[in-house]
């Protein structure tokens, strides 16, 4: 477990400010939340041409007045976002426990019981942030994650220590396959965040997702398919300000898929879960994430190249 935090004196005086902002009741921290609203939706206007281009091509169903509507409230769903992963530093476990509620632990309990490790495929929908620090308090047997290093050194461990302080422990993306090895029989659950966009060297699946042609890391399915384990889609429901109900779904078993013609059948049943998720609440989906910067013909292009 990480108790302490190790910065750069450079930034110890931010690390002050950041966890003096953290003491405050979630009540204040939200009025804090409608003045970022403010600042980055009126204001600077963060992300706004990506975020209104990624909701205009995920819904051409939709009129500008609903478009425009999913967009201002998901700048406040946002905003709301970053001051609850700051109120992180110092949440108790008793108040994490209170806002974040597994549905149906029992689907995921049953698969480790079995001593079966889990993997999990999570998206950036309401606060991805506290769900692997509510899974640690909450489970009774490790709840991991794997992460992608941040190159600035403060917000690395920042972000190393929210994630770890209640317990969870933090497996880096380039370890996760010898992780996964070394740990082949420990029961255990695994989060991955499975809608990050590839990085256009390593696409190597596409599939349609919100009307899109869309490449998907297809890296949980190859480790669940290597070692046998279950997989389960982690579905967030924002109840209403601050609480969050999570439901697993299971995509597979751990057994050997039959051949559905589909290469990545369990990356495919994600991407249908995810959509169906979004459609009922799309503002607390991340639109300022450039989702769609690939295209499909151009990757086919410079790999032929």
């Amino acid at each position: 477990m990480k108790k302490s935090i190790n910065i750069p004196l450079l930034y110890y005086p931010l690390w002050l400010l950041l966890k003096g902002l953290s003491l405050l009741p979630l009540r204040v921290l939200y009025v804090l939340s409608e003045f970022l609203f403010l600042i980055i939706y009126y204001g600077i206007g963060y992300r706004k041409k990506v975020t209104m281009q990624n909701l205009r091509n995920s819904f051409p169903e939709k009129n500008e007045q609903e478009i425009h509507q999913i967009a201002k409230d998901f700048y406040h769903q946002l905003t709301d976002v970053i001051v609850e992963i700051l109120k992180l530093v110092t949440i108790s476990r008793e108040e994490l426990k209170r806002r974040l509620v597994f549905a149906n632990q029992e689907v995921l309990d049953d698969f480790v019981q079995q001593g079966k490790p889990v993997i999990t495929m999570g998206s950036h929908s309401g606060n991805w942030e506290w769900i692997l620090s509510a899974g640690a308090v909450q489970f009774d047997f490790p709840a991991e994650g794997v992460y992608k290093p941040l190159n600035n050194a403060f917000f690395e461990e920042f972000m190393l220590y929210l994630r770890s302080r209640m317990g969870a422990r933090l497996i880096k993306m380039k370890d996760t396959l010898r992780d996964f090895a070394a740990n082949r029989n420990k029961p255990r659950v695994v989060a991955m965040l499975s809608d990050q966009t590839p990085l256009r060297s390593e696409i190597t699946f596409w599939t349609t997702f919100l009307n899109q042609d869309t490449p998907f890391y297809v890296g949980a399915e190859k480790l669940a398919r290597k070692f046998n384990y279950p997989v389960l889609f982690l579905d967030v429901y924002r109840v209403k300000r601050g609480y969050y109900r999570l439901a697993f779904e299971v995509i597979s078993d751990g057994s050997p898929l039959p051949d559905t013609g589909t290469e990545y059948p369990i990356t495919v049943a994600f991407a249908q879960k995810l959509e169906a998720a979004i459609r009922r609440a799309p503002a607390d989906y991340l639109w300022t994430h450039k989702r769609w910067k690939h295209r499909r013909e151009a990757t086919i292009t410079s790999a032929e190249s």
